[in-house]
């Protein structure tokens, strides 16, 4: 598979399953890990290192504006060597859903231009986190604390980050058992709520 229908998408994720694309075919493949890695979302506290950018306000914050840039940043390797699962068909893909208003951004500017950001689907009232990235330091931080605030505001229950490793362990990524996640999910997604009006 290398192409994937918003209803594929929608499916998937209210089933606890993602995609990702090889990044040497192109193929899509499916995923649900066990266990799953998740952000308490009312636990997440900005570390001390990035209150300061925060209170100086450094970047500028937006939602939505620029989806499919911050998409394209994503999928950009990060170090020489480093390979992407975010091919340009997963690029479309999310980009149809972003139009349904399923898929969002949060988006980090400085002197108008694109400097960090994050983006996610969203059902329900639980938010899937997909990638994040930042061309001036802290950016990418203050994308998360600014998306931690707007699903605090509109009480998000489920904050899922999919696999654990050190980027999102640091804003307090813990695993839990897939068993527990579905549970989770699935009351999640059966509340109605919005991302942003």
């Amino acid at each position: 598979m290398t192409k994937i229908s918003t209803d594929d998408l929608l499916y998937g994720y209210s089933n606890g399953i993602f995609p990702m694309a090889d990044s040497h075919e192109g193929e899509i493949y499916w995923y649900s890990p066990d266990p799953r890695a998740i952000i308490p979302i009312d636990t997440y506290k900005p570390s001390k290192s990035l209150r300061p950018t925060l209170n100086q306000k450094v970047f500028d914050v937006d939602f939505n504006k620029n989806f499919k840039e911050v998409m394209k940043n994503c999928a950009l390797p990060r170090f020489q060597g480093d390979e992407t699962w975010i091919s340009q068909d997963i690029i479309d893909s999310y980009h149809s859903l972003h139009k349904l208003g399923f898929a969002h951004s949060v988006e980090v500017y400085q002197n108008n231009e694109l400097v960090g950001g994050l983006y996610g689907v969203s059902l329900g009232s639980a938010f899937f986190g997909e990638s994040m990235f930042h061309t001036k330091p802290n950016a990418s931080k203050v994308a998360f604390h600014y998306l931690i605030q707007n699903l605090r505001q509109r009480n998000f229950k489920l904050l899922d980050t999919q696999f654990i490793n050190d980027n999102v362990k640091r804003f307090g990524a813990i695993e839990i058992p897939k068993r527990q996640f579905m549970k989770i999910l699935k009351e999640s997604i059966s509340t109605k709520n919005k991302f942003i009006d």
